[in-house]
């Protein structure tokens, strides 16, 4: 049997409301197993993920990370998803990595933020005008369309004017801002996908009822919240076994002893079943977008279907 290879020119039929729903009806079914492995430096690294979904098949996903691609015009993020049959072991479909990671991303942000968000939420912060920002924009448009404002910041102002400009020609009107603490502090959504070794957000600039997506931090020295920020908030995560011991959002502060792996109060596996959530309108939530082979291979099967 012959993979079938799908690129963004194959890829037919997605859109942003059945890449959400696709992960909402995953986390119903029975929990994934999964393993991660990350090999090189920081400047360049090489992330494998593999996951098994009980009677629903094994996927691996193997990217570089290359965060000064952009500069040398090429992608960042770069590589292949495989996916593999439940009953036979094979290889069904080789899949292009960033058009998964693009919609699995997007997506479980979005998922987060419909369960844990107020339902009142009106304007969305994007902090980082990288790869995943238009993605943002156009997935929490479509997932929450009562939002009426968004606005992204970037540490270079021009970046965030371009990422406006382009998005205004897609048809989402995005304004770019240069002063983040004032734009946080006025957001009751703020999404951040950026490359921060240090923490860019600061809880004394977010307001009570604020959900805060946090989506860059991937390796153990990565983080983009502060510790004022996670002492303050209600901490929830994609994937416990992803996230709490290996992300330094969560890792940094947990071996200082400012949280414990208890302050995580739950995963998508907890939060999709209503398990718990969000209990009061002035509570801070935070969640943390960690990624998972288990979320790749449902967005993969997804994807397959469609195309």
């Amino acid at each position: 049997m012959t993979p079938r290879i799908i690129d963004r020119d194959s890829a037919r039929g997605l859109d942003w409301p059945g890449a959400i729903d696709a992960l909402r009806q995953g986390h119903l079914a029975a929990a994934a197993e999964v393993r991660d492995l990350f090999l090189g430096p920081g400047s360049g690294s090489l992330l494998t993920r593999a996951a098994w979904l009980p009677g629903r098949g094994f996927g691996v996903k193997a990217v570089t990370v290359f965060g000064d691609n952009p500069a040398r015009g090429l992608p960042s993020v770069q590589g292949a998803m495989l996916v593999f049959d439940p009953e036979t072991g094979v290889l069904t479909a080789v899949i292009d990595a960033p058009l998964v990671t693009q919609y699995k991303t997007c997506a479980d942000s979005v998922l987060g933020a419909q369960i844990l968000a107020r339902p009142d939420s009106r304007r969305l912060l994007i902090v980082g005008a990288g790869v995943l920002a238009g993605g943002l924009v156009a997935a929490y448009r479509a997932g929450m369309p009562h939002l009426d404002q968004v606005q992204v910041w970037a540490r270079r102002p021009e970046q965030a004017r371009a990422l406006a400009e382009r998005l205004a020609a897609e048809g989402h009107a995005v304004t770019p801002v240069t002063d983040l603490a004032a734009a946080v502090a006025q957001a009751d959504i703020v999404s951040t996908a950026t490359m921060a070794r240090e923490p860019v957000l600061r809880g004394e600039w977010v307001r009570p009822g604020t959900h805060v997506d946090l989506i860059g931090a991937f390796r153990a020295e990565m983080r983009e919240a502060d510790d004022a920020l996670m002492t303050r908030a209600r901490i929830f995560v994609d994937s416990r076994a992803t996230t709490v011991a290996h992300i330094g959002e969560l890792a940094i502060p947990i071996a200082a002893g400012v949280l414990t792996p208890d302050d995580v109060l739950g995963d998508l596996y907890d939060l999709v079943p209503g398990r718990c959530g969000r209990t009061g309108a002035s509570q801070i939530t935070v969640f943390k977008n960690g990624g998972g082979a288990h979320l790749d291979t449902m967005i993969a099967a997804w994807i397959a279907a469609a195309a």
